[in-house]
């Protein structure tokens, strides 16, 4: 089992950082030429392009943001109905009944996407605060949060995430793990 959840995890981090890069990219390059556009496209020299990236970046950074939230929602449906080390994750009909959801679609999911997220939330949280604490225990930082910021949030996002998978099948009945061969 430990196996499936890492190849489960492995399969989500790797989806979620593809899908968010490639949207705060794209959302970033639309922004910045825009801004080109609307300041009257002046020919592009070194000032320029290095004004554009300078723009780009900027738009990088709060779209990468904006886009995580996007890309941890849709996300979730692609945990299920694909096989993993034997075993895969279905999405039951009604918790009472043994019937799976096949296709599962984004409407499927809100119940089950809002259960997973708090338990994300409560998970880098305890994460954090462990962290911290170490921090404060093991380490010569004079203030407690000198080392934290957007990336070390992803990462406890990405570390919550793998906790995430093994506590949501307990926490929510209508998911459940199968063999492959039942499919």
């Amino acid at each position: 089992m430990r196996r499936f959840y890492l190849l489960l995890w492995l399969h989500w981090l790797v989806r979620v950082v593809l899908c968010t890069l490639l949207i705060a990219a794209v959302g970033s390059a639309l922004a910045t030429l825009f801004i080109y556009i609307k300041q009257g496209s002046q020919p592009i020299d070194e000032a320029v392009s290095a004004a554009l990236f300078d723009i780009w970046y900027f738009w990088f950074v709060l779209s990468l943001n904006i886009a995580l939230l996007f890309v941890l929602f849709r996300s979730v449906k692609y945990l299920f109905n694909r096989c993993h080390a034997g075993y895969v994750l279905r999405l039951k009909v009604c918790e009472a009944k043994e019937e799976f959801i096949d296709p599962v679609g984004y409407g499927d999911l809100v119940k089950v996407w809002r259960k997973w997220f708090m338990l994300l939330i409560w998970l880098v949280g305890a994460l954090m605060v462990l962290a911290v604490a170490f921090t404060y225990i093991f380490t010569s930082y004079t203030t407690l949060f000198a080392w934290f910021n957007i990336y070390i949030l992803y990462l406890f996002i990405a570390l919550g995430a793998y906790l995430s998978f093994i506590f949501l099948i307990a926490r929510c009945k209508a998911i459940k793990v199968v063999k492959c061969s039942s499919l």
